[in-house]
């Protein structure tokens, strides 16, 4: 069953069909439509109806940066993990060795 979302951004409504399952996409809008409001706080001096367009593009931005740096935390994260799983596994091989000599 297809299932439509429906997401309000500069009072306007828009209707999207959702690919992936309903709450998924509901959980991506809301946060689309929470960061265009950050945004839109942090421009007070700017009329919204003027600057609709520059508010959408400084919204992908930060949304953009914040995915960049959660994937270089996620790989540093894996970096660590790595490592100290590769001394824990040359222990473990070490104690191996010294148990069966």
């Amino acid at each position: 069953m297809e299932q439509f979302l429906k997401i309000d951004i500069f009072g306007k409504q828009y209707t999207f069909k959702a690919e992936t399952e309903f709450s998924h996409a509901k959980e991506v809008a809301d946060l689309l439509v929470k960061e265009v409001r950050r945004v839109e706080l942090r421009q007070p001096d700017f009329p919204v109806s003027n600057n609709q367009l520059g508010i959408m593009i400084l919204t992908a931005l930060n949304i953009a940066n914040d995915n960049i740096e959660i994937k270089r935390k996620h790989s540093e994260f894996l970096s660590v993990i790595s490592g100290k799983s590769a001394k824990l596994l040359s222990k473990v091989d070490d104690c191996l060795i010294q148990m069966f000599q």
